[in-house]
Formats: structure tokens, sequence, C-alpha cells
């Protein structure tokens, strides 16, 4: 069976917690989920489906027994495949703050490559430690096509310039991320300032009838930090003969751009995200 390829663009609008929840002993550190080889954050693909998944059902519960499938349970018999399936979002491009430079988005060979096959196979992966040419770092002897160098937490970074990064920033963000901030590092260091770019906030909790921290709870939340861009895939069963026609349309009809939560704590601004669908099965 072939399914139709699509994807979705995360950017995300507001930190963004998916991982660890909190847990009631003290210091207790709520982790991102991240990816094993880079170490950069990821969303997991059963928390993108939940989210589409509980969207659909508040739009329309009949089909979202046609997309996502009747769900398991004692004593039914409805039990089918989901026809839309996600895989996890991983990072395009990270915004980190560097010394001299208010904002820079970054990114690594590995994370790029996914992105280069779920979108376009036909791009030429950049080489490590190269930077939009328009960086505003310490310029080496030779003028502006000579390496630029930025400070992170690594130390010092040498970075020649590749006029080509801007091919990299996806479609539907072009506004989102200015072409003469972009730095791309080795997969071996992007773990390393990753950490440093995310948001971190400690939270205690308080006792119910006064303000004071509940027996010495206390914990820290890490997330993704406002600016991030992640992409996902999105595979779509071909319709069988019991399945309508219909393309996907989680968003309606006209619309495949939409602000959707993910993660916990979206009650204290959390995961607002905005996301936007491509593929020719998405209506």
């Amino acid at each position: 069976m072939v399914y139709s390829r699509s994807y979705g663009l995360i950017e995300t609008l507001a930190p963004l917690h998916v991982g660890a929840s909190s847990g009631e002993e003290s210091g207790n550190l709520n982790l991102i989920f991240r990816d094993a080889y880079t170490q950069t954050g990821i969303i997991p693909g059963s928390s993108i489906r939940g989210r589409f998944r509980a969207e659909a059902r508040r739009n329309d519960p009949q089909r979202t027994i046609t997309w996502f499938g009747g769900e398991a349970g004692a004593g039914r018999d409805d039990i089918s495949e989901a026809r839309v399936k996600f895989e996890y979002a991983s990072l395009v491009w990270l915004p980190v703050f560097s010394p001299g430079q208010p904002v820079v988005w970054l990114s690594s060979p590995r994370l790029l490559d996914r992105y280069r096959r779920i979108v376009d196979c036909s791009l030429k992966l950049p080489k490590p430690y190269t930077g939009s040419p328009g960086l505003r770092g310490r310029e080496q002897a030779g003028g502006k096509d000579k390496k630029k160098t930025l400070f992170f937490n690594l130390g010092f970074l040498e970075l020649d310039p590749d006029p080509g990064l801007k091919d990299w920033i996806p479609k539907g963000i072009e506004d989102s991320i200015p072409d003469d901030r972009l730095v791309v590092v080795d997969d071996a260091d992007i773990g390393a300032i990753h950490d440093l770019a995310l948001y971190r906030q400690s939270r205690v909790k308080l006792a119910d009838n006064e303000k004071k921290v509940d027996g010495g709870a206390f914990f820290n939340v890490e997330a993704l930090p406002e600016g991030s861009v992640l992409i996902f895939p999105i595979g779509i069963r071909p319709a069988g003969p019991n399945d309508s026609r219909d393309k996907w349309s989680p968003f309606g009809k006209e619309n495949k751009e939409a602000e959707l939560y993910f993660g916990g704590l979206e009650s204290i601004g959390f995961g607002r995200s905005n996301v936007t669908l491509f593929g020719e099965e998405v209506a």
C-alpha cells in the first residue's frame, strides 16, 4: 500500500514543553523529549496525533473515527485503522542568543537532512560551521566574504559564509526567520548549544490556604523557545471501499494553517504554536 505523503511545520509562538510531567520530589527537573543522536528537542508523533484527534473530536466526532480510527475498549467491535499517520517533529531551526548579535537561528546537518528528505531531496546539505554572509559577527581580515566569528557557550566559532543557507528557510515562514542570521554547526555541537537556548522556569506548589511553598515542593521546567521551527511527516492511507473520498481537512476546507497548543502547561501559556500543513492530500 502506498501512502500519500504530506508534512506539517510547527512554529512556536510561546515556549513549548513536551516531556516529563510534574513530579512530587523536591528538585525535580521536567525535561523535554530529545532526539537520541543530536540531543535536540522533539515532539513525539503521539503528542501531535493526540492534538489533532482532540481538535477533530470537538469539531466533527464522526469524522474522527474516519481519520483516526475507532477506539479500542471493552466490548467494542468498531476498532479500525487510522487513515492519517504522524511521525515525530524535529527541529529545523532553533533561535539562540549570541553576544553581539541578538538572535541567530541554528541547525545541523542531521536536522537539515531530515527536513530535506521530507520536503525536497534535491537540496544539497550545507557544511558544518557555515553562516549567512550577512551575519553580524567579528570579521577576520579580508572583507565580508571571509570567516565570521560568533560566541556561544562552546567558545568562539569560526564560520564560512554560505549564501545558499537561505534556501533552507521553510516555505510559509520566510517572514519569521531573517535570511542573514542562519548558522549551521556540527551534529556533535548542536546539543550543547541547544541546551543554552532552552527556556527554563522554576515553579513551586503553594499551600491551599496561604501563599507559601507546600512541603518544599520545587521543580524546574524546560521548553523549546519561542521562534523554534519543527517539521513532521504525515502519511495518509488511500481511501478504502467504505471510506469517504474527501481529503483530510483538520482546519476546514479553506485553511491549511491554524494555531494549536502542544504539550503540557497550556494553562500557563506554554505550547501555543502555528501549524501549517502541506501536501496534495490535505484540503
